[in-house]
């Protein structure tokens, strides 16, 4: 039921910001309920309206699928022949 209602949410933010309309959790109740026949879990509501007031929702859709590690890649270090010498005994 909760990934139900985190989908729901989601959704209904999502359209609400595609529209321009404030999201609150008043609104992201009524519009997954009365669009999505889903029945919310009541924390859900208000826990994605404050993450949409606090976050800019266009930046989180364009950083989907980006990790932490994307903004700053690491240089790739190519093995020498002398790092792959190995001795008998080593």
């Amino acid at each position: 039921m909760s990934n139900t209602s985190e989908l729901a949410c989601t959704y209904a933010a999502l359209i609400l910001h595609d529209d321009g309309i404030e999201i609150t959790a008043s609104f992201l109740l009524s519009f997954s309920t009365c669009f999505t026949n889903v029945n919310v879990e009541s924390y859900w509501p208000s826990l994605f309206a404050k993450l949409c007031q606090k976050k800019n929702i266009d930046d989180l859709i364009m950083d989907v699928g980006a990790s932490g590690d994307a903004a700053a890649p690491e240089e790739v270090k190519e093995e020498s022949e002398d790092d792959m010498v190995f001795g008998l005994f080593d």
